[in-house]
């Protein structure tokens, strides 16, 4: 019942910024738990964010807290990732999902996903 698009992603350089955007549709989005993950070119997708269906619970992967914001407006339907200080090693896909709780870290815990926006770290 929520279907999720991704924007936001490009090229920056080691240390800049980018805020990512996940637009959903669907009546339903403000009773989900969101999260973001990445996947790397030949690694598994991993954690990166989540939040709960409220926006004041916030969860994030150690490599990522201090560096990244995840929020969302429950009034435009959208997610966001805010990413600063970014790393070469940040180079990824990165996907929105929606899910049952905040607290799962594991991309089999969300039931719904969009289809990803290329984020690239140059050196």
């Amino acid at each position: 019942q929520v279907q999720l698009v991704e924007s936001g992603g490009g090229l920056v350089q080691t240390g800049g910024s980018l805020r990512l955007s996940c637009a959903a549709s669907g009546r339903t989005f403000s009773s989900y738990a969101m999260g973001w993950f990445r996947q790397a070119p030949g690694k598994e997708r991993e954690f990166v964010a989540s939040i709960n269906w409220s926006g004041g619970l916030t969860d994030y992967a150690d490599s990522e807290k201090g560096r990244f914001t995840i929020s969302r407006d429950n009034a435009q339907n959208t997610v966001y990732l805010q990413m600063n200080s970014l790393k070469p090693e940040d180079t990824a896909v990165y996907y929105c999902a929606a899910g049952r709780s905040y607290r799962y870290t594991l991309s089999n815990a969300y039931a719904h996903w969009g289809q990803g926006t290329q984020v690239t770290v140059s050196s």
